[in-house]
Order: structure tokens, then sequence, then C-alpha cells
């Protein structure tokens, strides 16, 4: 049978069936899907492919997904570090912004983040920004996954100036995109405390219409919490319960502050959570409790934050720093073993974000949406279990080869679609603007 591309690897870690692992095995890719996974003198007696890439030395997994970045404020990456979160953002993050925000600066914002992003395993990511059509151009132009974010806030920014103009941009782009095979949109109110209640209605409604998700930072200090029972005499998720968003729909971003019942109430309304370790750790933010979450069967999966506050866009590093950060708040060395930590940053990601049936495991029918590593390398000898080797030891770095529904974006570590030396020479620029 022809076909378009076949990947032979040394091991395919699918991620479903759950901890699984295929030794000598290869993937069959037509029309940019999964269409078998056999081993290789099966495939090569059954299959002419196209493209034929035999990888002896690495391992297959599914393309990692990033579920809360702001892919735009790479152009910040160190601009304001070691400080509180709400120093960094009132008095650094947000007056930048509001100077420098604008169409060009997200367009080559979002480049930079995408091509660091492929080159560190991510085949799709959650986004939330301003000029999020732009972010959204630059993605499919790239031919990478995304889930768009449609910003809301209540004070005025260079994208909008009040929750009615938000919310008219919000569905434009939302219609410009829907038909997009790569491009899906969801809400993104900021957070509770710069989203009135009126606009959280409006949007906990158009998203039941729509049939999208709804992104949004949640619990992500103490101060947030202290702030919400001074002003609305409540926290906020029970805030948002009683505006009508604790939902399926809900993908309640860094939870760093919970009580035990509202731990249940998350469970009870099937909200996704998304743990973002390094931000939290580099922001002093708190210490999101995965271990008990997963253990309520609540859906966590991974996201970097963005690039000010991480300050990379590595997700190889973040289910590393997940696993390993979650055995110490837990006590528990089998907290978040290696394969729970791959799960989170691929199928619950997938799951979270409404992708799960397109994206986020290696299995016939979805989307080859593929990543190599190269596991030969000396700092990940000898190799006992490849999943173990790749959440603690492996680096992106050993990323060699990247497909996004069948296409290949990177290649023996070269970006395919993309331009490294304009998107340097673009950034050189912008560098110089916010220096002065």
């Amino acid at each position: 049978m022809n076909i378009d591309t076949l990947i032979c690897a040394k091991w395919i870690i699918p991620v479903e069936p759950d901890g699984s692992v295929f030794e000598n095995h290869a993937i069959a890719v037509n029309n940019e899907k999964i269409i078998d996974l056999l081993p290789i003198n099966d495939a090569m007696a059954r299959y002419a492919a196209v493209e034929l890439h035999d990888l002896n030395t690495h391992a297959l997994i599914p393309g990692l997904i990033n579920s809360h970045t702001h892919s735009s404020m790479s152009l910040f990456r160190g601009l304001a570090d070691d400080l509180p979160l709400m120093e960094w953002l009132n008095d650094h993050i947000w007056p930048a912004e509001q100077q420098w925000a604008s169409p060009q600066f997200v367009e080559d914002g979002s480049r930079l983040a995408i091509a660091e992003m492929i080159r560190s395993g991510t085949t799709c990511f959650s986004d939330m920004y301003f000029f999020p059509d732009c972010t959204a151009e630059v993605a499919i132009e790239v031919g990478m996954r995304a889930v768009i974010g449609l910003i809301m806030i209540d004070f005025a920014t260079p994208w909008a100036k009040d929750a009615s103009e938000y919310l008219h941009k919000g569905q434009q782009v939302y219609d410009k995109f829907k038909h997009s095979p790569l491009i899906k949109t969801a809400f993104a109110p900021h957070s509770p405390y710069t989203v009135s209640d009126e606009p959280l209605q409006k949007i906990a409604l158009l998203a039941e219409q729509l049939d999208i998700q709804i992104h949004m930072h949640v619990h992500e200090t103490d101060v947030e919490i202290k702030q919400s029972i001074e002003q609305h005499g409540k926290r906020p998720l029970q805030r948002l319960l009683d505006l009508g968003l604790l939902s399926k729909r809900l993908i309640a971003v860094h939870m760093t502050q919970l009580l035990e019942e509202e731990i249940e109430l998350l469970a009870k309304h099937g909200v996704n959570i998304i743990h973002c370790p390094e931000s939290n750790l580099k922001l002093a933010s708190g210490f999101c409790p995965v271990h008990e979450l997963l253990n309520s069967a609540i859906n966590v999966a991974l996201g970097t934050d963005g690039a000010a506050s991480n300050n990379d866009l590595d997700m190889l590093g973040e289910m590393r720093t997940a696993a390993i950060l979650a055995k110490g708040i837990a006590h528990d060395s089998s907290a978040i073993p290696a394969r729970t930590a791959l799960r989170m940053a691929t199928l619950n990601g997938a799951k979270a974000l409404g992708l799960d049936t397109i994206t986020g495991s290696l299995t016939v029918g979805k989307q080859a949406d593929v990543v190599a590593i190269d596991l030969s390398a000396l700092e990940t000898q000898p190799l006992y279990e490849p999943v173990s080797q790749i959440i603690y030891a492996a680096s992106r770095n050993q990323i060699t080869d990247v497909w996004v529904a069948g296409k290949q974006l990177l290649k023996n570590r070269e970006l395919l679609s993309m331009d490294e030396e304009q998107i340097k020479q673009n950034v050189r620029v912008w560098q110089d603007k916010l220096k002065e």
C-alpha cells in the first residue's frame, strides 16, 4: 500500500494504552493521520512510503501540548525578573504592553515562541494574548496546532477599550478561524480579579452557544484570594460557580491556593486544571496540589506560562519539574511517576483543550502529531526504561524531528517552515526598542 510517511523507531510510546512501550515499531501516516502502528519488519512489507524515516536510536512520543502560554511575551523574556507577581505585572509587564503591544509585536513574538516550541517538541499550544488573530495566522503559516484565546480584561489595552469591544473582536476571531483544521478558539478572561461579573456571565453563555472552552488564570496567589474576599465576600472559585463558569469547559490555570472542599467542587464540575510549575516557582505563587487533584480524578495538564515569567517554553523541563515537585509536596516518591508526567503533557492537555479525538496520543485515526527524541546521547546512557529517561534525563536538544498533522516541521534540529535567522533579526530590533 502506498502511503505518505513511515517513521521507524527504536521505541514508540503512544500514551494510549497507558504505560505501553513498543520496541522496534513504526508509525504509518497517510493523509495527515496515523493509519497503523506495527513492528518495523511488518511495516516495511506492508507499506511503500514517499518518505521513510529510520530513527533507530530514537523514541517517538505524541507531540507535547503546552496548555497555557502567552506566546508573544517571548519578547519580554528577562525584562523584569526576580519580582513578586503583582509587582511584576503592575509595574513592569502591563506598562510595557500598553506601550509596545501591536500586531507586529504579536506576530514577531509569536514567531519566536513557536520556533522555540517546535524545537522543544511542542506541537500544540493554548495561547492567551492581545491581537490573537495575528498569533493564529503565524501558527497556520508555520503548520502549528493552536488554541487561540479570545482575551477579555476590564481595562483598555491596545486590543480593545471595554468589555463590549473585547467580546465583539473575540467573536470576529472565532468566526475567522472556526473552519481552520489547525486553529481552535477559547474565551480567555484574564482572571477573576481583572474581569467583572457581567462580562464573565456573558462569556459563560457564549461558550455554551459556540461550544468552546474558557481559559482563565484562577487561584494563582494568596493575594488574589484575599482581594476576592474583600471585594466580593467570597473566594474566586465560589464566585465563578455563582456566575455559572464551573464546568468541563473551564481551563483553570495555576490553582495554587486550594481548599479540600474546593478540590471536591472541581471534581464535581469536571473542571480542567493547567499546572505551570516553573512559573509558579519563579514568581513564588504557591504550589498546585497536583497529586491530590489527580487522585480526585481531575484532569491536570501542563503549561509553561509565558517566557516573561518562566523563562523558557520547554515542556520537557516542565514535565521533569512537575514530577519532582509533586513528590516533594506529597512526601511520596511515587507521586506523579514518569508516565503520568508524560500523559499530563500530551493526552491530558488534549482533553483540557477539547482536542483528545484529534491529538494527544499515537493511536490509529488521530492526527500524526509526532516527536522524535534521540536517546543515544551520553546524557541518557545507560538506558533501562525510555519513559523515565525522557522525563528525568533527556533535554530538548535531543528532540530531532517533529511532525504536525503528518507535515514535518523539524528535521535533524532544523526548522523547515521558519527562517531562524530572520526571527533572530526581528527579535534584535525589538530588543533595542525595549532597552530604550
